[in-house]
């Protein structure tokens, strides 16, 4: 529940800061230089991306919890015999061991390989590439895994 906290403080001070900077693109559209004008087309323009972006974020966690929600429960293994990034040796910083998160990786990624079309796979091999420090690669794979559930489901 904590990190919903953080996320609803987040939002709350991006809309702020959106509603601040689409104000100011209103105040330039009231000027009457031709320059001003356009660039308060420009800043209106702003909020608008912003919105949409913070949108699809959102879109984007919901999911991704309703797919970890979803995963213990159909899960064909009752446990992941210890393959899971929370049994992973930590440094003292806290971080995942690198050498351990690789290994746990590549058994994540033979896993997806063999299974192409199971978003459970693919959702593991997402956890495994944050866990190996990838999170572009991450996040391309968890967008695959809820594309992959949503087709599962409509079917």
């Amino acid at each position: 529940m904590q990190a919903r906290h953080v996320v609803v403080v987040l939002v709350v001070a991006a809309v702020f800061y959106l509603g601040l900077i689409g104000w100011r693109g209103v105040q330039l559209l009231t000027e009457t230089s031709w320059i001003a004008r356009g660039m308060g087309v420009g800043v209106l323009l702003l909020p608008v991306v912003g919105v949409a972006v913070v949108g699809r974020e959102l879109q984007f966690g919901r999911a991704t919890e309703r797919l970890g929600r979803r995963l213990p429960e159909e899960s064909e293994e009752s446990a992941d015999s210890g393959e899971t990034a929370a049994a992973l040796p930590r440094r003292p910083s806290g971080r995942v061991d690198r050498a351990a998160a690789d290994a746990l990786f590549d058994r994540r990624r033979a896993e997806a390989e063999a299974a192409p079309r199971d978003w459970r796979a693919w959702y593991r091999l997402a956890a495994a590439y944050g866990d190996a420090g990838d999170t572009r690669r991450g996040r391309r794979a968890m967008r695959y895994a809820i594309a992959l559930e949503r087709a599962d489901s409509a079917a």
